[in-house]
């Protein structure tokens, strides 16, 4: 339903998400307990382990903004999606998702990529389409630059090893390409 045109919005600019995200890290568009609720799903989609996920890269941040503004198209499937997600929490595991364990979050989340989700809202795209909107906002918020409001202190691009693409005019020089001299990474520099 959404695939093809998330490449797309990777690439276009986003002036009014990028002003939303440089005004303020607080919710526009999500109650706190949906702020929570999706900050978890993104904390499952990428977890923290040896490396820092994206709770620390603030990708519900991004979420919340690009539904605000560029993105706001698919506020009809966040709004049905979220309840119907705790709901099916709340069947198999007797709480919203926010509150279970990992492994029980998972399971909720398998079970919408499997499109075993009973009862699931037209609204939200099926049950798969959900959970690959979510996922694919995560993955976006990991990684686009951060002043779209994600990847809080470059957390994705340290993962990924990206020094940033402030580099030098005109790309690397030919020694940062042979590995003669460093690339000084976008933290580092500023």
């Amino acid at each position: 339903m959404y695939g093809g045109a998330f490449w797309a919005l990777w690439n276009l600019p986003r002036p009014l998400a990028l002003a939303a995200a440089q005004e303020s890290t607080e919710p526009v568009v999500f109650t706190e307990h949906e702020w929570r609720t999706v900050e978890a799903i993104t904390g499952r989609i990428v977890p923290t382990d040896h490396e820092p996920g994206a709770i620390e890269a603030n990708c519900v941040n991004f979420i919340d903004k690009a539904l605000a503004n560029e993105d706001a198209d698919l506020r009809p499937a966040y709004a049905a999606g979220l309840p119907s997600l705790d709901a099916l929490a709340r069947e198999r595991h007797g709480n919203d998702f926010e509150a279970l364990g990992p492994e029980a979050q998972d399971a909720v989340l398998i079970a919408l990529e499997d499109d075993d989700a009973v009862r699931w809202p037209a609204e939200a795209g099926s049950a798969p389409e959900f959970f690959e909107t979510v996922r694919t906002h995560t993955i976006i918020g990991l990684l686009a630059d951060a002043k779209y409001g994600g990847n809080q202190d470059y957390v994705g691009w340290k993962v990924v090893g990206y020094p940033g693409p402030r580099h030098h005019v005109g790309g690397y020089t030919p020694a940062q390409m042979l590995g003669r001299e460093p690339i000084r990474p976008i933290w580092d520099r500023e």
